[in-house]
Order: C-alpha cells, then sequence, then structure tokens
C-alpha cells in the first residue's frame, strides 16, 4: 500500500493527463491512413462546408475534409519534427562534446562557427536560405536542423565542459584515449539528463518553427497537409463564425504544452534528486 502511494505521488494527475495525451498524437501520427476518412489530397465536396455528420469539421478551401488532414498532419508535422530534432542532436551533441573533450583549436574554430550562425536571426535565415535553396521537405529539415544545432551544441558544451575537469576524464586522457572513448565512455553517460530534458524542450521549438514557417508559405508545402498551413488555407472562415482553423492551431498549441508539462516535471524531479 505504501509502495502504490508514493508511485501515485511520483505521477501526478497533470503528468499523467500530459503523457496520455502524446500518446494519444502519437497513436494518431502512426495509424493515420487507417484513422482518416479521407486522403489528405481528395476532394470530397464544396469548399468551406460547415461541420456534419458527414464532414466532422467541415471542408476546406479546396473541399478537402479537415478532420482528415488534421489526422494526416499529425503523422507530417509530428514526423518531420521528430526526425528534424533527432538530426538537430545529433549535430549539436557530436560537435558540442567534441569540442569540450579536444579543446584548443578545435574548440575555438567550431565556437565561431556557432557564433556566427547564431549572429543572425533563427526566421530570417530560414526564410532566407528555403527561398535560395528551395522548400522541399528535405531542405526544410537540413536548414531548421542546422540553425537549431547551435544551441544544442552550446548546452552540450557547457554540461561536457563540467566533465573534463574531472579526475577520471583527466586521468583516461592521461592515458591518450582517443576522443571517440572519451566522449562515449566519460562525458556522454555524464551529461544524458540534462540533454534528454533539452530534446523534449527543442523538439517542441522545432514544432513550432515548423508550423510558423508553414503558415507563411515556406514549411511544408501542398498537398501535404499541414496544421500551420491549415491554419492560413482557411483563415478566412473565422470571418463567417466558422472556427475550423482554430482546430489545428489547438492541435498545436495542446501537444507543446503537453510536452512542456512532462519536461517541467522531469526537471523538477532531477533537481529534487540532487538535494
Amino acid at each position: 500500500m505504501l509502495t502504490q502511494s508514493r508511485n501515485k505521488r511520483s505521477f501526478p494527475w497533470r503528468i499523467r493527463i500530459a503523457i496520455s495525451v502524446i500518446a494519444v498524437y502519437v497513436v494518431v501520427a502512426l495509424f493515420a491512413p487507417l484513422l482518416a476518412p479521407y486522403g489528405q489530397t481528395e476532394i470530397v465536396g464544396r469548399q468551406f462546408m460547415g461541420w456534419s455528420s458527414h464532414f466532422l469539421m467541415g471542408t476546406d478551401n479546396l473541399g478537402r475534409d479537415v478532420a482528415s488532414r488534421l489526422i494526416w498532419g499529425a503523422r507530417n508535422s509530428v514526423g518531420i519534427a521528430l526526425v528534424t530534432t533527432l538530426l538537430t542532436f545529433f549535430i549539436g551533441v557530436v560537435f558540442g562534446l567534441l569540442a569540450a573533450a579536444l579543446d584548443g583549436w578545435v574548440d575555438h574554430v567550431l565556437s565561431r562557427i556557432v557564433d556566427v550562425i547564431m549572429a543572425i536571426p533563427s526566421l530570417i535565415a530560414s526564410l532566407m536560405m528555403l527561398t535560395i535553396f528551395g522548400t522541399s521537405v528535405l531542405t526544410l529539415v537540413l536548414v531548421i536542423a542546422v540553425l537549431e544545432s547551435t544551441r544544442v551544441f552550446r548546452l552540450a558544451r557547457a554540461v561536457a565542459l563540467g566533465v573534463v575537469v574531472q579526475d577520471y576524464f583527466v586521468v583516461a586522457k592521461m592515458r591518450k584515449e582517443s576522443a571517440l572513448y572519451l566522449i562515449r565512455e566519460e562525458i556522454l553517460p555524464n551529461v544524458l539528463p540534462p540533454l534528454a530534458v533539452e530534446f523534449g524542450l527543442r523538439f517542441c521549438f522545432v514544432f513550432l518553427f515548423i508550423s510558423a514557417l508553414s503558415f507563411l508559405g515556406l514549411g511544408l508545402q501542398p498537398p501535404l497537409a499541414d496544421w500551420g498551413s491549415m491554419v492560413r488555407e482557411n483563415a478566412m472562415m473565422i470571418s463567417f463564425l466558422i472556427f475550423t482553423p482554430l482546430v489545428p492551431a489547438g492541435a498545436i498549441a495542446v501537444l507543446t504544452i503537453a510536452i512542456n508539462s512532462v519536461v517541467d516535471w522531469v526537471l523538477d524531479r532531477s533537481r529534487k534528486s540532487r538535494l
């Protein structure tokens, strides 16, 4: 009984709700073809039809089922944001830990390159690069991953610098261990908690960034269903008191709040465990 009460206290109700919300998004993204009544590009009715039993959330500016596109948008928006975040972390963590482990000119060169990239506002840099190189999914992922990896680089380098001054790291370096060994065996296991928390936060930033670019017309391109572009395409419906554009906007907000709630809880637990 005591163990059960402790487990209940360790998982507050708000965290259980947040995790359940995230799980629903994951299930919808994975099984979108089975859950969506229509295809994401299929025109099934007239433009801007109201909510009904046939079209639960009405139709959009081309006569496509909004509910179906919302479901397909979970796969596109969340899936591409996850891939982008994974690539962001791979670039940022590898170079951040490498800079801390090798120090010297490697650290200086990498840090100055990151400073130059961060000196340009991310939105302006992304708009410029997407205009030059096109707006394909691959280009979108690479551009955002490179820009966002600078933040991960800074964090990874900062936490790793606290490890490289420890005795066990100094001894390993005196043994002439390779940089790969130092990063894999000495640094990475000791910096995983803050990096894991940063992954959740960075996913939210990337997710919102892609949605903002899609709203501006430079994110995921038609006919792909994307929550940001769905808001832009159906914005005029608000004038007729049809709140369809608020549905994808709400989907973006709910997922962001759920992930931030879990991240805040993990941070709080980590802080209390160190006391």
